[in-house]
Order: C-alpha cells, then sequence, then structure tokens
C-alpha cells in the first residue's frame, strides 16, 4: 500500500475499537461493563460496519499531503536562470532589476526572438507580485518559461510576435528567507498596503528604500510599457498537494484587478477548461453584485472585494496596459490559461484592424472611440501612452440627438481647439449646433463651409462636450491619433467621411480603415503625427447609406386606434 494511503492497522484506531487481547488488561470488578458494553457493540454493528465502511473509503483516498513538498531553494532558482540565459541566448536575455532588503537579486526574464525586430512586436508582463508566499505562482511562471524554451510550435509564435517579460519572484525574502507576505523591512509587496505606500496622485513610491521590489517592477514597467500585465498568484506550497480556487480575471479582495474586456478572461477559461483545469469566476459564481460606497449597508448581501489601489494598478494607470489576474494550485492549469492569453496577443481579435491585444482605445463618447494611431505595435504604443497621459485635457464632443446614418464626433487636444468645442458662457448647458459652426470658422485647419453643410443636412440641434477635469496643454500630439466609429449595419455605404471638412482616403498611414466586428461596421480614421503635431481640433464626419431599413418608434393596433376614433367621434356628436 502507498504511503499516502491508510493502512488496516489504522482501521481500529481510526473507529474507536480496543485491539484484540485488550480486555485481558481490565480488573474483574469491571467484567460487568464489559459484558454491558459488549451487548451495547452487539446492538450497535450496523453503526460500526458502516463507520467501518467509511474508513475503508477513506482508506483509498489518496493522501498527497504526506509527500515532501516540491520546492527549491534560491541558489537553484539562480542557477536555473543562468543557464536558461545562456543555453538560449537567442531568446533569453537576463537581467537584475534590483535586489531585496537582504540581498537577493530581482531578475527580469526578457523572452523573444532576437532575430526579430522589435517594432512589430506585442509586449506582456508577467510577474509574480504575491511571489514569495505564494509560491505557485512563481513557478507556473518558471513552467511557462520552459515551455516558450521547449520548441513547441505556438512557443516559437509566441517568441516571434511578443517579448515575454517575466519576474516569477518579486519577493525573494518571502521565498526563501521566511514565509510570510512581508518583505525584508516587513512590508507587503503585492497589495502595498492598499495605496498606503504610494503617492497615487503622484503615481511613485512613498519610501522606495523600504520596498526595492516595488521599485523593480515600476521600473520594468515604465520601460517596457507593456500592453499586458498578468499577475500570477497561488498557494504557499507549504504542503503537497495544497489547492486554492482557481480563478482568472480578479484577486477576491480587489475587484480592480480585471481585464475590462471579459472575452480576453473567457478565452483564457477556456484554454485552461481544454487542459482539464476549471475556473471560478469570482462574483459570477457566487452571484453577488460588486459593492460600492452607497451599498454599505447591505455589504454583506455584496460580493466581498473592493476597489484599491494595489502595485498591480500601476501600469493600467501610466499606460493603458491591460490587468489580468489569475489563482493557480496547479501550475499546469496556470500554465495552459496564460497559454491562452498569449494566443489573444498572437492572433488579435475582430475589435482592431491589427493583430495583438485590444489596449488602443483610450476615450470614448457616444459609442465612438478616441484610439491609438499607428502601423506597427511600436507606433501604437508611443500614441496610447501620449493620449492616454492627457486624456483628462482632452474633449469629446459629438452632435446630439445622435441621429441614423449619420455621425459627427470632434476632438480637442489644446486651449484654443477646447474653446470651439464648449460653451463660452458657463451659464450654458451645451452649444448650439449653429454656435458650434461659427466656432469652427477660427480654426484656419478646418472647412468650415463643408462643417455647416454637413451639420444643416440633419436634425441635430447642438454639440454635446464631455467634461474635462484638467486644463488643455498649448501643445499638439507628437505620436498622432485615430478615431474609431461604429456603425450599427453590416454593410453600410460611406456616403461622405471627412476630417475637418476635407474628404478622406481609405488608408492605414493617413485616411480611414472598415472591418465588421460583433454586429457594427467599424470605421477607423487614422490622423498621422505629421497632421497632429500643429493641430487644436478634429472634426470627423461621417453620412452613410444603410443596408437594411429599419423602423422607428411603435404604433398600437389598429383596432385600438379604431375605437378610440369612434370614441372621440361620439363624443363630438352629431
Amino acid at each position: 500500500m502507498s504511503a499516502n494511503a491508510l493502512s488496516s492497522e489504522d482501521v481500529p484506531m481510526l473507529i474507536g475499537v480496543a485491539p484484540a487481547g485488550a480486555a485481558r488488561r481490565y480488573r474483574p470488578s469491571v467484567r460487568v461493563g464489559l459484558i454491558v458494553a459488549a451487548l451495547i457493540a452487539w446492538w450497535s454493528l450496523p453503526a460500526v460496519a458502516a463507520h467501518s465502511d467509511h474508513v475503508e473509503a477513506l482508506s483509498r483516498m489518496p493522501r498527497p499531503w504526506l509527500e515532501k513538498p516540491n520546492t527549491f531553494t534560491f541558489e537553484e532558482y539562480d542557477a536555473t536562470l543562468r543557464h536558461w540565459a545562456e543555453k538560449r541566448a537567442d531568446v533569453v536575455s537576463l537581467s537584475k532589476r534590483g535586489e531585496s532588503g537582504d540581498g537577493f537579486p530581482l531578475y527580469l526574464v526578457d523572452l523573444t526572438a532576437k532575430s526579430i525586430p522589435d517594432d512589430d512586436k506585442q509586449r506582456i508582463l508577467i510577474t509574480g507580485l504575491h511571489v514569495g508566499p505564494e509560491r505557485s505562482g512563481g513557478t507556473t511562471i518558471l513552467r511557462l518559461i520552459e515551455w516558450l524554451l521547449g520548441g513547441d510550435a505556438e512557443a516559437r509564435e509566441v517568441l516571434r510576435k511578443q517579448r515575454v517579460l517575466a519576474m516569477p519572484v518579486m519577493n525573494p525574502h518571502g521565498m526563501f528567507a521566511a514565509e510570510g507576505n512581508g518583505n525584508a523591512a516587513g512590508l507587503p509587496v503585492y497589495d502595498g498596503r492598499r495605496g498606503k505606500m504610494w503617492d497615487i496622485a503622484a503615481m511613485r513610491l512613498l519610501e522606495p528604500e523600504k520596498t526595492p521590489e516595488l521599485g523593480a517592477f515600476v521600473g520594468v514597467a515604465d520601460e517596457f510599457q507593456p500592453e499586458v500585465h498578468a499577475d500570477v498568484h497561488g498557494v504557499t506550497l507549504s504542503f503537497n498537494g495544497q489547492l486554492v480556487s482557481e480563478s482568472v480575471g480578479s484577486a477576491g479582495s480587489n475587484h480592480a484587478l480585471r481585464p475590462w474586456d471579459s472575452r480576453v478572461t473567457e478565452a483564457m477559461i477556456a484554454a485552461g477548461r481544454e487542459a482539464g483545469y476549471p475556473s471560478d469566476r469570482w462574483e459570477a459564481d457566487a452571484q453577488r453584485m460588486l459593492w460600492g460606497p452607497e451599498l454599505e449597508p447591505h455589504a454583506p448581501k455584496l460580493w466581498m472585494g473592493r476597489v484599491f489601489f494595489y502595485p498591480g494598478s500601476y501600469p493600467y494607470m501610466k499606460y493603458h496596459t491591460l490587468p489580468v489576474l489569475t489563482e493557480n494550485g496547479w501550475e499546469e492549469g496556470g500554465v495552459a490559461r496564460l497559454k491562452g492569453l498569449l494566443r489573444v496577443g498572437n492572433t488579435g481579435s475582430d475589435f482592431q484592424p491589427h493583430p495583438g491585444y485590444a489596449v488602443d482605445r483610450v476615450k470614448s463618447l457616444g459609442g465612438h472611440y478616441l484610439a491609438a494611431y499607428g502601423r506597427t505595435a511600436a507606433e501604437r504604443r508611443a500614441s496610447r501612452v501620449e493620449l492616454w497621459s492627457r486624456q483628462g485635457a482632452i474633449t469629446l464632443a459629438m452632435l446630439y440627438p445622435q441621429c441614423d446614418c449619420r455621425a459627427l464626433v470632434a476632438c480637442a487636444v489644446t486651449p484654443a481647439g477646447r474653446s470651439a468645442l464648449v460653451p463660452r458662457d458657463p451659464k450654458t448647458q451645451a452649444l448650439t449646433a449653429q454656435g458650434f459652426i461659427e466656432s469652427m470658422r477660427a480654426l484656419p485647419e478646418v472647412d468650415a463651409d463643408a462643417i455647416e453643410t454637413f451639420v444643416k443636412a440633419g436634425p441635430e440641434v447642438r454639440l454635446y462636450a464631455d467634461p474635462t477635469l484638467q486644463p488643455a496643454e498649448d501643445r499638439g500630439l507628437e505620436h498622432g491619433l485615430a478615431f474609431l466609429l461604429r456603425l450599427s449595419y453590416a454593410k453600410p455605404e460611406l456616403l461622405d467621411l471627412r476630417l475637418n471638412g476635407h474628404l478622406i482616403k481609405e488608408s492605414a498611414a493617413d485616411g480611414f480603415q472598415t472591418w465588421f466586428a460583433d454586429g457594427f461596421t467599424n470605421v477607423q480614421i487614422n490622423v498621422p503625427p505629421e497632421k497632429t503635431r500643429g493641430a487644436d481640433v478634429f472634426v470627423v464626419s461621417c453620412a452613410y447609406r444603410p443596408d437594411v431599413q429599419r423602423t422607428y418608434g411603435w404604433r398600437p393596433p389598429a383596432e385600438v386606434l379604431s375605437k378610440i376614433k369612434a370614441a372621440q367621434e361620439g363624443d363630438r356628436g352629431p
């Protein structure tokens, strides 16, 4: 029988039956009691048999916790990373990004096909912010690295198309020196005391000398500005077989750490399920609504997670990086889910005109979007970061009420542009359509006559501008921008598409692109840097002919209308 199964010798102890010969050790004065006990036991034989069956069933249960935990030393970790960097120098670059308070190096493993230029590669940062204490997060990342270096066809595709930045052990003190959440200074790396270790407004660490682990993480995020940040969690591995409820897409304590696109989460869940590993969906599976401050009196009925600023929030706040968090008990399941995520980066989605992670949209209004410009991943990254950092100072506006068969969206990036889109009188709720036309005449880059013709051809009465929270910057955009219009038809005919009143042609560099996805025809207008650097405002107007005829409104049944008419005629009399 295996070492982790119950033996037959364990059964008497488990069910409370005295071993044979035990009665001879009792004094004669207790023989009567033994006879009574024997009679009770005779009547209890069915129950004892049932208990024996229970114990026999448990005896067949594996007991992995009796085996020695599969852990490793710092020396083994260090030597393995160096071995990979030496053996696969064509793919692996190993760098030390700092060291913990007690001298452990903080490593970055940079994996990509070095023979292929980086210009069009996606960047994904994979960290173990809760590793050491949650060791299986780090071991999952190490197994993913093994897969990337193992020659699998899909792994080779990832290395050709992406740059995988792996930081497997972000708290080596908690991994190799002392099991616990704190680093050498006793401070938690993963949750950063829920924002208390940060100047959140300035997006900087308050005492970086006490958290060199977070300084290394911030440095990598700042240098690479990744499209995705996946933080991998797990269990302590303090005993073999330790588990956690495996999940994708959020943290139990902080529901802000999740992808904004549930399709990414579902792609990872599907990949894990295909490999035989299911995933929990947090509040969806618990069937609970998310918490909010006004709902605090009903907190017991809501999901336990709250919204906090964790270190994992940093790449999103700075660079519009997509956040993903996973919980893993089995490394194979965690690797499968990460493969599903990397697959998204390889293939992209139908929601953008290029492959890669969907992170380009930085501002929205009325179902239309301001997006990053670029023909390569590097160009889009530069544009995305610039737009994201300035979005509080950028004004989006649109003709209102919105109207079928036409759309007009405007964007202001400077004070002069903003004054053309928002009411000059603070008491005025909106800029009238005529006022908008007049304000366009003050901008030399705009063909105001063409915009006037478009506006007066429709029923809209005003220009609605979204609230802006920061002063506009008195400079243009260095890296271009794109507008994305979504038309609710499969094959509409584009009749008239203009930027600042000027007709635009089809082009991924300077013009428009179209594609169909999720029921929408997407129309993306690409404005290159040479057109954005000196401009104050951008106005996109689009007139189109739908490919199907739809109705608007509702009419009561004819019988009802007839009865109403008859009643009205009866009231009037002869």
